[in-house]
This record gives structure tokens, sequence and C-alpha cells, in this order.
């Protein structure tokens, strides 16, 4: 080839190598089996006899390690795949790469051995997708049809064998709203045949600036922190088939609290917002308030052998763990009280008499809880400082006082302001509601102890989390926004080491300061966050709604367990559980008859949960069902992710974004449609894909099943099995959030949305210059082939 030629093919090469690389940047994807049928059941035909697209391969384990440093993510995942059939499967291995992600280093390993892939862009994966519709009339794979793949062949799985394979990839994270967020693909493992014994995923995140929050929306991650600049978030799972991706959080920050901020909204109605708040890790012990406590043990003669074991060992960690300047005193009560002083005292003055009190306690008599309660609060004054009163019982009020409505009058009229009531029920003798209403009424928690479980472990691990105060009756200021239905409620103290969580609404928009207000030791604290942005259309974060609604529900399961039902509470709770699809157990029947009508819904209600919840009916206070109906309103009430309200995955309820669809006489059914005609659209018909071209955020709902029936923009659209005529459908609605801002360090703006672009233009630099080259080399030949002539 001549030297001008090569220059100028180099020039193309160059040109269509950057621009691939920019589509393929923002690549996604799926894993697609395909060879021969290994099951009988897989085709309906005998093992083997044809070549088609298979069942999905069982999954045997699947792995994930992830390093974040400073924004840039090492992904590194290990999968076994199991043949299950008894002849030879081919296949091809496609691998979901995350959304709007810049990915870089991609190798994968199949048994040990280097295999080759490559990148499908987004129209190439559309035809992979739309083609294992066709022919196995199976739209699961739809909701990626907007989304590219990796594609690698993987060698021959033999019969009853398995395939380890083994990739890694590099990610360039983005900041949004102070907010890093990783997220892992996987959703994808809802296509194994069936339930995956080991799932796993760590994430180690390491920041040159200290981390505040970490926050996963998706699971319940536990997250153990070293230090101010890492973290480390992990989830394990067995026999579970996910149906969500895996997403994680985190937020870096100077500031003493940190705040983050996500919201979500549309344009016809409130918005919602989440705040992450979380102290520092090491907190200088001169920020730390030093704080009354008052440990009240039940000793009482049920309380004999294991359980006052188990009490007595909790009651000396927490002696032992309390700060110098700490104030505190021990109660102990059966049919009398007695305490270890005659007031509070000072921890480092009398932690050896406690400790010596807390080893002569003896189980006797009977359950004085209302004298008991009462000497405890008498011991405190509004003194500034958090006061926290650590209430113990496994059992009722048997001798004084015993009606509960008069102990929990009595413990309101004797508190003094401020004081935090937390209280522990042992086993399943325990007034759940007295116990329930006397930690809400006074700012504290309830947590239940059953029986098999070691008393001194919950407790212990309760008291770490509360040892050290830095702001306490805190208050939130948000300016020009609008903000209501905040949960918790009442706003929590905040405590070292922590992280609260809150969910609430806001009308108005607009970027604005938010103001912390609190107080440590008496003194008023303030801490302001500036430029807030709370837009007034964020269609991201679309979790929002459902985690909001859930600990709202929570909260009005509550209020019908003390005060009975109340009609407008009850029809609240109906509609919130079937618009978000928070099916608890006293809203079960919305799965079982989805088609209950407005007015008959709060009936069915009040007939389900009336045993459990309404004391006016004679709903258990006590035994089995109390403890397992505490534990069940109390996880619905404090729910920080969509884990917590995991009723989604009830087979007859799915959620996709914001929406909830229940399964009515085989057709999925979008909760927000009342009636009135729908455009139909033929499942699988050209008509079908064509407006998934058009539409391919519809593609989470074509992917629910053949019959489905949702609302867009104010219509609603109905997929069914038959021909139709065409529809027109509105365009993809998915306008930019106002007010919001996005900050991002350099690396990660130079691996992120802007990459392509900086590739293209590099690209074409390139090229302009060899085609310079080429042109100078050319007219220079021109010219020597003139002088030879």
């Amino acid at each position: 080839m001549p030297r001008t030629l090569r220059f100028v093919a180099l020039a193309t090469v160059i040109i269509l190598t950057l621009i691939a690389m920019a589509a393929q940047a923002q690549a996604d994807g799926i894993v697609i089996p395909r060879g021969r049928c290994p099951m009988p059941q897989g085709c309906g035909q005998p093992s083997g006899s044809f070549s088609c697209f298979v069942p999905y391969l069982p999954i045997k384990y699947h792995r994930v390690e992830v390093e974040i440093r400073d924004q840039v993510a090492e992904v590194r995942v290990d999968q076994a795949f199991e043949n299950p059939g008894d002849t030879p499967l081919e296949a091809t291995y496609v691998f979901p790469l995350p959304e709007d992600a810049a990915i870089s280093d991609f190798t994968m390993f199949v048994d040990g051995q280097q295999l080759e892939g490559r990148l499908l862009d987004r129209d190439e994966a559309r035809g992979i997708y739309e083609e294992i519709v066709r022919r196995q009339r199976d739209p699961a794979l739809l909701e990626y049809i907007d989304r590219g793949v990796f594609q690698a062949s993987v060698f021959p799985i033999p019969a009853h064998g398995e395939r380890r394979i083994q990739i890694s990839y590099t990610q360039l994270l983005e900041r949004e709203n102070g907010l890093v967020r990783f997220v892992y693909p996987l959703s994808t493992e809802k296509f194994s045949p069936q339930p995956i014994p080991e799932v796993a995923i760590t994430v180690e995140i390491e920041s040159t600036q200290p981390i505040r929050s970490v926050y996963s929306p998706s699971h319940n991650v536990a997250v153990t922190r070293d230090g101010d600049g890492t973290a480390t978030a992990s989830l394990e799972l067995a026999d579970v088939t996910p149906n969500s991706d895996f997403e994680l959080l985190y937020s870096t920050s100077d500031d003493e609290i940190g705040l983050s901020l996500a919201t979500y909204r549309t344009s016809d109605e409130a918005g919602y917002f989440l705040l992450l708040v979380s102290p520092e890790v090491e907190v200088d012990a001169q920020a730390v308030a030093a704080k009354n406590v008052v440990l009240v043990l039940d000793t009482s003669g049920s309380m004999a052998n294991e359980k006052l074991a188990q009490a007595k060992d909790a009651a000396r960690f927490i002696v032992n763990q309390l700060n110098e300047n700490d104030r505190f005193n021990i109660v102990a009560f059966h049919s009398n009280v007695h305490a270890a002083h005659e007031g509070l005292r000072r921890a480092g003055d009398g932690r050896a008499e406690s400790l010596a009190f807390i080893d002569g306690l003896q189980a006797n008599g009977s359950t004085n809880i209302h004298d008991a309660l009462l000497a405890a609060l008498g011991q405190l004054s509004d003194d500034g400082r958090p006061s926290l009163v650590i209430f113990l019982t496994d059992g009722l009020p048997t001798v004084g006082v015993t009606d509960p409505a008069v102990i929990v009058d009595a413990v309101a009229s004797a508190a003094p302001p401020g004081v935090r009531l937390f209280t522990f029920g042992v086993g399943y003798d325990v007034n759940t509601l007295l116990l329930d209403e006397l930690a809400q009424d006074n700012g504290g928690l309830s947590e239940y102890v059953r029986p098999e479980e070691d008393v001194s472990v919950v407790v212990s691990s309760f008291y770490e989390r509360v040892s050290d105060p830095v702001l306490s009756d805190i208050a939130f200021d948000f300016g020009a926004v609008s903000v209501f239905d905040v949960y918790p409620n009442p706003l929590p103290d905040i405590f070292a080491g922590s992280q609260l969580v809150i969910t609430g609404r806001y009308r108005g928009s607009g970027t604005v300061d938010v103001t912390l207000t609190g107080t440590v030791d008496g003194v008023v604290r303030e801490h302001s966050y500036q430029e807030q942005s709370f837009p007034s259309r964020a269609l991201r974060d679309s979790y929002l709604p459902r985690v909001w609604a859930t600990r709202k529900i929570g909260f009005l399961l509550n209020s019908v367990r003390f005060n009975g039902p109340n009609e407008e509470v009850v029809q609240e709770i109906v509609e919130l559980s079937k618009r978000h699809g928070i099916i608890t157990p006293y809203t079960s029947f919305l799965v079982e008859e989805p088609d209950l009508t407005a007015d008959e819904a709060p009936g069915m209600f009040r007939q389900r949960a009336a045993p459990l919840l309404d004391p006016a009916a004679g709903a258990p206070s006590t035994g089995f069902e109390a403890f397992d109906t505490a534990l069940e309103v109390a996880k619905i009430t404090s729910a920080s992710s969509l884990y917590d309200a995991a009723t989604a995955n009830a087979a007859a309820v799915r959620t996709v974004g914001d929406k909830t669809f229940f399964l009515n006489d085989g057709v999925w059914t979008d909760t927000s449609y009342e009636s009135g005609p729908t455009a139909k659209i033929g499942f699988t018909s050209d008509s079908y894909f064509d407006i998934l071209r058009e539409r391919p955020d519809w593609g989470a709902y074509f992917a629910l099943g053949e019959q489905v029936l949702f609302v867009s923009q104010g219509r609603a659209y109905e997929v069914a099995p038959g021909d139709f005529p065409a529809v027109d459908v509105p365009a993809r609605d998915q306008p930019p959030q106002e007010g919001a801002t996005s900050q991002s360090n350099p690396q990660a703006e130079a691996g992120g949305r802007s990459m392509p672009w900086l590739l293209i233009i590099v690209g074409v630099g390139i090229a302009a210059v060899a085609l310079g080259v080429a042109g100078r080399l050319w007219l220079r030949r021109r010219a020597a082939l003139s002088s030879a002539q």
C-alpha cells in the first residue's frame, strides 16, 4: 500500500476507533447463556435434542470485591455457573456494565484462562434482546433494552459441570449533590432458575477527605469504620434471587457533622427528600456531651438464672463504658425498688461500688414497674445534659400500679425535659404496647430480645450506638423550602459514629441553606450547609417515595396500636400501601384481592388488623403475637432502604422506579390506573419493538410480562397478546434537575460523561495531523514525478 494511503487509512482508523470508544465508555449489559437445551423443561423437547435459547443457567455463587479510592473503583467479580443437563453446553457470557459508567481495564478469565471479549453498543445489544424475547417469549430482558453489552464466548460447560468466570474492571465514579454513587448490576441474577446459594459483596472505601455517610438504598449493608478516612460496606445473602441492583452512596466532608441530600420529584406532586446526617467517627472527647445515665433492671423471680446473669453482664458493660464525667445510677426492682447510690454519681468516682452492687443482685419477688421508673426519673433534672434511662424487664407490672395507661401518664408527668427512655423487653411475656408507648412518648426506642437471644449482646450493642451524644434536641431549618411529613418523628439525638437517615416531603424548589441546630451541655450549637438543592424535577432517586411511605406507614400503624383505628388513618395506610406496594401483614389483602374498591379496602384492613393492632378489639399486648407485631411495626417504622420494604418481592407485587404493579387476573396493573380505555400494544409485535426504540425507559414496564397495564403522562397503555393498530407515544421525559449542582474531582471528570467528547476531540486532532502529513507526502510525490518527467 502506498505511504499516502496508509496515512489516510491510519487517520480513518483513529477516528473510528476513538468514536467507538466514546460510545462504549458508557455501555451496560446482562448475562445471556445460549446453546443446546440442558433440561427437558427448558425447550419443551428432550434434553439436547436441538439448538435454542436455553433457560438461564443456575448460579452457584456470586462474589464481588470492590476497592474505591478517591472515586476510582476497582471491581473484581467471581461467579460460577452450573450445567445441570446431560450434555455439554455452549454458552455466551454477557456482563452488564453499570449505567453511565466510564470503564477501563476490562479482563476476563474462565477457569484460569484469559478470554477475549467485545463491547456491543446499544443498537447491537437491542438486537440481541429483541431476538431472545421473540424466540423465548420472555420479556424480562427488556429491562436492559437501553443498554449495551460486553460479550464473550464461554468454553463448553461439561454435563453436570460448572465454569468459574472472573472479571475485573476499573470505573470512575461521579459525585452528584455531594454523594458518590457506586452501582453494581446485581439484578441480573433474577435470571437464575433457582435461588443462589451465596451472594457476597464487599466494598472498601478510602478517601483523603473524611468519609461521613455510607448508605445503601437498595440493601441492608453492614458498615464498619476504622477512622474517618476508611469504611467497609458488606452484604452477604444466602439462597436468594436478587431482583434489584446493588447501590451504595457515600459522602465526604470536613464538617464536624456531615449532611448529604438526595431528592426525587415529578412535576405533579410534592417532592421527596432524604437526609444523611453523620458526625465524625473519631470525635474529640471534648466534643462529646457529658450525660446522665440511669439503668433500671428487673430482678423479679422470672429473671432468675440465665436471664439475670446476662442482664448483669450488660450492666457491667455499660458501667465500664461510661465516660469519666458522666453521672449515673443503677435502679434494681422486684416488689420493691432499691438503687446503687443515693443519687447520680460521677462515673470516675462510683464505678467500683456500682460493679459490686451488680454482683450482689438476686432474682425474687414480683414486678413493680411503676415505682421503678418513677424512682429513676426522680434522680434526673433539667440540667442541660442528655439524660438516658435504659429500662430492662421480662414481664408485666404485677404489683403496685399495674394499669399501663396510668403508668404511661405517670412517667410523662415525672420525666424532665429532654429525657430519653429506651426500653428492652426480654421474652414473650412483656407488655409490648406499654414498652413501645413509653419509648415513643419519651424520645427513645424499644427493642425486644427473643428467649434464645443473649440479653447482654443486644443491650451492649445498643449502648455502643448511644454512648457518645454529640447533639441533642435537634431541629432543621430549610429556608424557603416547605418541609413536611418528616420521619423519624420525633427526630432522635445524634451520636458519635452513628448515621441518621431522615425522610420527608417538600414543596417549593430552589437552592437553599439548610441549618441544623441542637444542644451540647445545654449550649445551643448551629451547623450550616450551603447551597442545598431542592429541584422542581429530580428523577434519579426513584427509591425515595417507597422508603418515605414505609416509614409513614409504620408511624400510622403505631397510632392505631396506641389509640385504636381512626377512619382517616386507616384510609391513609391502605392508600400508601397500595400506591407504593408496601404490603404489611395488615394489608396483605391488597395482594390477594387487588381489585378491592377504595370503600372496601379500609374495611378489610380493620378486619385483618384489629386482632393484632386495635386494643379496643382485644388485640393482645403480650405473648408471641404481640411480640412479633411489635417487631414488625418497629422494622417498618425504622426502614432505611428498599430492602427494609422488601414486600415488592411478593409474587403478586412488583415495583419499577416509583411505580407499583399488582398482578390482577394475569395482568400486571399500575396502581395509578383507575379506569377508562387503554391504548393496546401487541406483545412482541413490530409495533411493540418500535415503541421500545422510541421509549426505551418503558422497557422496565414491558419486562414484567406478556400482559402489562401502565399509565404514562396521563394516558393508559396495555400490553397484551394480539395485533393492534400502531400507537403514538409521547417523547421520553427526562428533564434536567433544576437548581441541582454536580461536583466531581478532576480525575472523575476526565473519566465521566465528558470522556467520550474528549476522546472524539483528541481523535479528530490526531486524524487532522495524520491527514496533513499524508497531504504533504502526496504533494512531494507529485512534485517528484513532475521533475522526473
